[in-house]
C-alpha cells in the first residue's frame, strides 16, 4: 500500500517552483478585518480571500514597528541583529550591505524579483545608503517612507529604479497596485518564477480615502460610542471625531478594493494556480495619541485620525505585548493550501526567509544566526520545529509611556514579558554620548518580567508569574540569554561607524 504525501512534502516535492507575492499593508490592526471579526468594516475582497487558503490566527510580525519589522521579513534574523532598534534613521540606523537578503536568495534560483510600494529601510535619496535594487529586487517603484506630505492622493516622492519620478496621479495603493501589474504582464520574463512585495501606504497616515468608500459608513450605528470607546486598553483622546473613524473605516475598505483588482489580474493571467499569495501587516494599529514632552500631554493630530483596532488583543503598535504584532495573516496557494483552513500555529516574520527558500529550493546563509523557522505547516494547521523562540522589542522608556515593556518572548504557548529597571529609564547623566538610548539598549538586561498563556488568554489579561514560578523561572534565563546574544551582535551605532 502507498503513502499519502502530506501537502507539505508534495510542496517540497514539486520541481516547479510557486510564484510568490508578499501584500504588506501598514499598521492594520488584527482585529481590523471582516473575516477577524470587526462589526462594521467591509473587506468583502480579503473574506473571499480567506476562503480560497488559509486565515492565520497566530500571525505576527517580527517588530512592533515599521523598519525593524521590514528588516527582519528580508533578512530572517531579528532586526536588533541589524541594528532596526527604531524606525531607520533613528541613531543611524538603516539597512546594511553585508546583511543577506530574502530576494538575493530568490534571485540564485532563477526568480525574477520587484518591489512596490513603502521601502523604509534606508533613504532611497541619499547616494549613501543601500537601494531596493542593491537589497536584491530587479525592479523597483518605492517611496522611502509614506506618502508625507501631499498624502496618498497624488504622491510626490516615488523613486523608479534609483530615479526619482515626480508626482503621479492618484492614490498610493493603486499607483503601486498598476505599475505591479504592469511589470508581471510586461517587464518580466514569463518563463522564470517571480517574488514581489507590494507595500501599501495604508491605512498609515495621514489618512484620505476616495470619498465614495466613506459614504460605505455613513449609517453606521453606535459610531461615536466607538470613536470614544477603548482600544487594546488604550483610551482614546475625548476629541475623537466620528468622521475621522469613517475616514479609517474608508481606507480599509479601498485597500481591500485594491486587493481585489490584484487577485482579479491574477487569475485572468492564469497566474492563480501557480502564485503563492500572503496578505499581513506590518505591525500593530497605531497607537492613538503621543506624549508631547515640550507641553507635557499626549496628542498627536496625525494619530488621533488611527482608528485600527488589536481586537481583544492587550496593546497596539509599538507595545510589545500581542496587540503590538500580532497582525492578521492570509495565504493562498490552491492545491498546496487547503481552502477554508484555520490555523492557530505561529508564524512570525523572521520565518518569511527560511521558509520561501525552503520552497525555492534555496539553502540558508550558514555565516550568521537566521532566527526565522521554515514554517509553512503553519500555513497547513500543522506543527513544526522552532529551535529560537520568537522575540519581539520596542526601544522606549518609561518616561515616554509609564509602566512599557521593552521585550517579550514566545515560547510555545506562553508570552514572557521583559522590562527594564525603572531606575534606568530616563537616567540621563548615566547615559551621556552622541546617542544615549543605544548606550542604555547595548548595556541592559530585563529584570522585571510578567507571564501569559496566549493560547487560552490572547487579551494577556492574567498574569502568571505568581502562579507559574518555576515556568518564569525556566524562561527568565532563555530571554536573558537570548537578548544578550541579540543585543551584542546589534550594531552600536554612534561608536562602531567612529
Amino acid at each position: 500500500m502507498g503513502t499519502v504525501q502530506s501537502p507539505v512534502e508534495a510542496a517540497r516535492l514539486d520541481p516547479t517552483q510557486p510564484n510568490i507575492l508578499i501584500v504588506l499593508v501598514d499598521d492594520l490592526g488584527y482585529g481590523d478585518l471582516g473575516c477577524y471579526g470587526h462589526p462594521y468594516i467591509k473587506t468583502p475582497h480579503l473574506d473571499r480571500f480567506a476562503q480560497q487558503g488559509v486565515r492565520m490566527t497566530d500571525m505576527h510580525s517580527a517588530a512592533t514597528v515599521c523598519s525593524p519589522a521590514r528588516a527582519a521579513l528580508l533578512t530572517g534574523r531579528n532586526p536588533y541583529r541589524s541594528g532596526f532598534y527604531n524606525i531607520t534613521g533613528f541613531f543611524g540606523a538603516t539597512l546594511q550591505r553585508q546583511e543577506i537578503t530574502l530576494p538575493q536568495l530568490l534571485k540564485q534560483q532563477g526568480y525574477e524579483t520587484a518591489f512596490f510600494g513603502k521601502w523604509h529601510l534606508s533613504k532611497l535619496e541619499s547616494e549613501k545608503e543601500m537601494t531596493v535594487n542593491e537589497a536584491g529586487f530587479d525592479y523597483s517603484l518605492a517611496t522611502s517612507v509614506n506618502a508625507f506630505g501631499t498624502g496618498p492622493k497624488n504622491p510626490e516622492r516615488f523613486v523608479r529604479n534609483g530615479a526619482p519620478v515626480g508626482r503621479m496621479e492618484g492614490w498610493y495603493i493603486d499607483i503601486i497596485s498598476n505599475e505591479a501589474m504592469e511589470w508581471i504582464s510586461q517587464k518580466r520574463n514569463p518563463e522564470n518564477p517571480f517574488f514581489m512585495i507590494l507595500s501599501s501606504h495604508e491605512p498609515h497616515t495621514p489618512i484620505d480615502p476616495p470619498p465614495a468608500y466613506k459614504e460605505i459608513y455613513r449609517n453606521i450605528p453606535q459610531a461615536e460610542l466607538i470613536a470614544l470607546g477603548h482600544y487594546g486598553g488604550v483610551t482614546r483622546p475625548e476629541k475623537a471625531d466620528v468622521e475621522d473613524l469613517l475616514d479609517y473605516y474608508a481606507t480599509v475598505s479601498q485597500l481591500d478594493a485594491s486587493f481585489g483588482e490584484l487577485m482579479k489580474f491574477l487569475e485572468e493571467s492564469g497566474l492563480s494556480e501557480s502564485t503563492l499569495v500572503i496578505f499581513t501587516s506590518d505591525n500593530g494599529p497605531e497607537y492613538p495619541v503621543t506624549f508631547d514632552e515640550s507641553k507635557g500631554a499626549w496628542e498627536d493630530p496625525l494619530r488621533d485620525k488611527c482608528f485600527g483596532s488589536p481586537g481583544e488583543l492587550r496593546g497596539m503598535k509599538r507595545f510589545p505585548y500581542e496587540g503590538g504584532h500580532r497582525v492578521p495573516g492570509i495565504a493562498r496557494w490552491p492545491g498546496r493550501i487547503p481552502a477554508g483552513t484555520v490555523s492557530d500555529e505561529l508564524f512570525n516574520g523572521t520565518d518569511f526567509l527560511p521558509t520561501l527558500c525552503g520552497l525555492a529550493g534555496t539553502p540558508l546563509p550558514t555565516d550568521r544566526a537566521i532566527d526565522g523557522a521554515d514554517a509553512f505547516r503553519a500555513f497547513l494547521g500543522e506543527a513544526y520545529e522552532r529551535k529560537t523562540p520568537a522575540m519581539w522589542f520596542f526601544l522606549l522608556d518609561a518616561s515616554h509611556m509609564p509602566g512599557m515593556a521593552q521585550m517579550a518572548m514566545r515560547k510555545d504557548d506562553y508570552v514572557l514579558i521583559g522590562k527594564f529597571a525603572p531606575d534606568q529609564l530616563g537616567n540621563q547623566e548615566a547615559l551621556q554620548g552622541t546617542f544615549p538610548k543605544v548606550d542604555w539598549l547595548k548595556t541592559t538586561t530585563p529584570i522585571d518580567f510578567e507571564l501569559y498563556d496566549v493560547r487560552s488568554d490572547r487579551a494577556q489579561q492574567k498574569d502568571l508569574s505568581l502562579l507559574e514560578r518555576s515556568r518564569l523561572l525556566n524562561l527568565i534565563p532563555q530571554m536573558q540569554r537570548l537578548w544578550l546574544e541579540i543585543r551584542d551582535e546589534g550594531p552600536w551605532w554612534g561608536r562602531d561607524s567612529k
